[in-house]
């Protein structure tokens, strides 16, 4: 696939529904997992305007940034701190309407007002997690859980 993507309009759902396929294509016949990682990230801050969306992966029990696409993140956050260590320890992923309100939250940004984090499973075990950061409070919900859901499975099946 070219190295472009449709924005798309409509419902959260219908602009998921039209990335979700162009995220396949992106991803087909690459192997190389920083390659992908980016694209994923471009091609989510692109089409929603996130604040930050990146990843954060699992290295000597800690999380280690990965590609991101947004201002500058933190470099290293431990095992069940704030909501990309809980989401890592707990193995789920964790929607957070107002970051403010979450015990231990760590603030890379005083912008970022919500939050959803996935944890990214290969092979049953949890090897990062994708975090996605809005300025706005109560940006993300179960879609969102659902469509990042399958763009990290599309990740992990390559």
């Amino acid at each position: 696939m070219a190295e472009d993507l449709l924005i798309s309009q409509g419902t959260k759902e219908q602009q998921y529904q039209t990335l979700l396929p162009q995220i396949k294509g992106l991803l087909t016949g690459e192997t190389n997992a920083v390659a992908n990682m980016a694209n994923i990230c471009a091609a989510l801050k692109e089409q929603f305007n996130f604040f930050w969306v990146g990843f954060y992966l699992v290295e000597n029990n800690e999380l280690v940034l990965g590609p991101f696409q947004g201002p500058v993140a933190c470099t290293r956050i431990a095992y069940n701190r704030g909501v990309c260590g809980s989401a890592w320890a707990q193995q789920e992923t964790l929607i957070v309407p107002n970051v403010e309100e979450f015990p231990g939250h760590i603030a890379c940004s005083s912008l970022s007002k919500s939050e959803i984090v996935i944890p990214i499973i290969k092979d049953g075990k949890c090897i990062g997690v994708l975090d996605v950061d809005s300025q706005e409070q109560d940006s993300f919900d179960l879609i969102d859980k659902k469509y990042l859901i399958a763009i990290l499975e599309v990740f992990t099946s390559q």
